[in-house]
C-alpha cells in the first residue's frame, strides 16, 4: 500500500466537498478528495437547479440565510455565466391560500435583502390576457413576478472539482474511504478504488466529512467518532414532461398543504416539475420517486395550469436525499436549509469537520466558513479568495454569454447553432479546448446523436472524470433526454470499450 501525505482529505464529491476542496487548494493546502461514485452522482445532481435566495424561507424567519443566498446569487452569476443565468418566476395569487399582502410583503423583503440589484425586481402582474397568464387556469387572475437564477447543478460540481485539480488537488472518483483512524501525528485513511480494487494508505492532517446523506454514517462507521449534530433525511423528487407552455418563464405554484411547487422550462422541449419533501428513513441512496410523489406533482400542475398531466406523461424523473440539519421542525418542508459545521479534534489537533445541511446556492460561503473553522489548525493558511475567482469556462468579457456565443459561432462557422449554444453553455471559454483544431464537423469524429461527438466524449473522459455513458448523458449533460436509443447504445458500447482498454 502506498503512503501519501496531505493537509486535507475531503470525503464526498458533491457540491460542498468540491467547493471545500477548491477553496482549500487555492489557499495552498495539499488536498485529496475521494468520492465513491461519480461527482454529483447523488444529491447534488437532484436539485431543482436553481440559484435562489429561497423566497419561502422568509416564512420561517430565516433572514440571514436568505440574505446570504441572495448575495451569492449575484456573485455566482458573475463567476459562472455559462452555467448560471437569470430566470423570471410568476407567482399566481391563489384565493384561500397565502393572502396577496403576504406575498407582496415577502417579495418586498426579498428585493431589499439583496444588497446589489443584479436582477430585475419584483412586480405585480395582471394574468388574464398576458403571456404569463395564458397557460394558467382562468380563476388565477393576479399574481407577482420576480427573478432568480437557473444553474446546471452537476456541472457546477464538476467545475469546482476541475478548478481544485488545477490548483493542485487530487480528485479521486469511484474511490471509497474505507476507514480512517488517528495515529500520533496524522489521520491514516485506507482508500480503495472501486474499479480496480487497489488500496492505499493516505495520511492527512485534517478531514472534511462532506458525505451528504452519509455524513452520520461516515462520522460513526468510517471515522469512529460520535456525532454532536443530527441529520434529517428528506427525499425530494422531480418529474419531467413534454413542454406544457410557451415562454421562458417559470411558475411557482402554491399548494393547499402550504408547500410550493415549481414548473420550469427545461432543455427546450420539456417542463421540469418539483419538488416533493418526503421524510426518508431508508438507505440514503440511490432513491427513486414513488407513485404517491408522482401523483402529487401531477395534481399540483392540474390545480393551476390549463394543461393536464398524469403519470403516463412523465418522460423522466429523478430523486435525491437531502441531508438537512435536524432542527426538530414538525414538517419536512419546514426543516431549515441552513448549514451547521461541526468540528471534532483531539487535544486541538487532527480535526474532522462534518457538514450538516446546506443548499447549492450557498456552497461557496459554506466552504469559506469551513476553511475559517480549520484555519486555527493550519497557521499561515492563505486568506479567502473564491469571491472573485471565476469558475472554469466563465472568464468571458463582461460575463456576457450571448456575446461570447456570437464570437464562438463567428470563429467556428461549421457548428450548427443549437450545437454551438449547447457547447458554449456547458464549457464556456473551455469550448475551444474541446474543439481543438477542428474546421469541420467531421474533424470532431463520430457523432452519437444531438451533436455529441467523439471529441466531446474524449474531453469529458480526459478532463471531467466521465467513466460511463450515464456520467455523460445525465450529469455532464442532459443529452439522455434527447438522444435516440441507438445513440445511447453506441455511446455505452464506446465507453465500455474505453474502460476495457484502460484496464488492460
Amino acid at each position: 500500500m502506498d503512503a501519501s501525505d496531505y493537509d486535507l482529505l475531503v470525503i464526498g464529491g458533491g457540491i460542498n466537498g468540491a467547493g471545500i476542496a477548491r477553496d482549500a487548494a487555492g489557499r495552498g493546502l495539499r488536498v485529496m478528495l475521494c468520492e465513491r461514485g461519480d461527482l454529483a452522482e447523488f444529491t447534488s445532481s437532484s436539485s431543482t437547479k436553481l440559484i435562489h435566495g429561497g423566497l419561502r424561507y422568509l416564512e420561517h424567519y430565516e433572514f440571514r440565510l436568505v440574505r446570504e443566498a441572495l448575495a451569492e446569487r449575484g456573485r455566482l452569476l458573475r463567476l459562472a455565466p455559462h452555467i448560471i443565468w437569470p430566470l423570471r418566476f410568476v407567482l399566481p395569487h391563489d384565493e384561500g391560500l397565502r393572502p396577496a399582502w403576504m406575498l407582496r410583503l415577502g417579495l418586498f423583503l426579498y428585493d431589499h435583502l439583496a444588497r446589489l440589484r443584479a436582477l430585475p425586481g419584483s412586480a405585480s402582474v395582471t394574468l388574464p390576457g398576458s403571456d404569463f397568464g395564458l397557460p394558467l387556469q382562468p380563476r388565477l387572475t393576479r399574481g407577482f413576478a420576480y427573478s432568480d437564477c437557473w444553474v446546471e447543478d452537476s456541472r457546477l460540481v464538476v467545475l469546482n472539482a476541475m478548478d481544485a485539480r488545477e490548483r493542485g488537488a487530487q480528485i479521486r472518483t469511484r474511490t471509497t474511504v474505507e476507514a480512517a483512524r488517528r495515529d500520533g501525528t496524522s489521520w491514516v485513511a485506507t482508500i480503495r478504488h472501486m474499479g480496480t480494487g487497489r488500496s492505499e494508505a493516505v495520511h492527512a492532517g485534517m478531514i472534511v466529512n462532506a458525505a451528504g446523506p452519509w455524513v452520520s454514517e461516515t462520522l460513526g462507521h468510517t471515522l469512529g467518532l460520535a456525532s454532536r449534530a443530527a441529520v434529517r433525511l428528506v427525499k425530494g423528487s422531480h418529474i419531467v414532461v413534454r413542454k406544457l407552455y410557451e415562454g421562458d418563464h417559470a411558475y411557482i405554484l402554491q399548494q393547499p398543504d402550504g408547500r410550493i411547487v415549481f414548473a420550469i422550462p427545461y432543455e427546450g422541449a420539456f417542463t421540469l416539475i418539483g419538488t416533493t419533501d418526503v421524510p426518508h428513513s431508508g438507505e440514503p441512496g440511490p432513491v427513486r420517486i414513488s407513485e404517491d410523489e408522482t401523483l402529487y406533482l401531477c395534481d399540483c400542475i392540474n390545480r393551476s395550469l390549463r394543461a393536464r398531466i398524469h403519470p403516463g406523461d412523465v418522460v423522466w424523473s429523478f430523486s435525491g436525499v437531502r441531508p438537512l440539519f435536524d432542527d426538530a421542525a414538525a414538517k419536512a418542508s419546514a426543516v431549515t436549509r441552513d448549514y451547521v459545521l461541526d468540528v471534532s479534534d483531539r487535544d486541538g489537533r487532527l480535526p474532522v469537520l462534518s457538514v450538516f445541511g446546506g443548499k447549492i446556492t450557498t456552497y461557496r460561503r459554506l466552504a469559506e466558513h469551513a476553511l475559517a473553522k480549520l484555519a486555527p489548525y493550519r497557521p499561515g493558511m492563505k486568506p479567502a479568495w473564491t469571491g472573485d475567482a471565476v469558475l472554469p469556462g466563465g472568464d468571458m468579457p463582461g460575463a456576457d454569454f450571448e456575446g461570447f456565443l456570437a464570437d464562438l459561432m463567428a470563429r467556428r462557422p461549421f457548428l450548427p447553432p443549437a450545437m454551438a449554444r449547447r457547447l458554449a453553455r456547458a464549457y464556456g471559454t473551455r469550448t475551444d479546448g474541446l474543439l481543438g483544431t477542428a474546421r469541420t464537423l467531421a474533424d470532431l469524429g463520430a457523432d452519437f446523436g444531438e451533436g455529441l461527438t467523439e471529441a466531446e466524449v474524449a474531453y469529458l473522459i480526459d478532463r471531467e472524470w466521465a467513466r460511463s455513458a450515464q456520467d455523460i448523458l445525465w450529469r455532464r449533460s442532459k443529452l439522455g433526454l434527447h438522444l435516440p436509443p441507438e445513440g445511447r447504445a453506441r455511446l455505452e458500447a464506446y465507453m465500455e470499450a474505453k474502460a476495457k482498454a484502460e484496464a488492460a
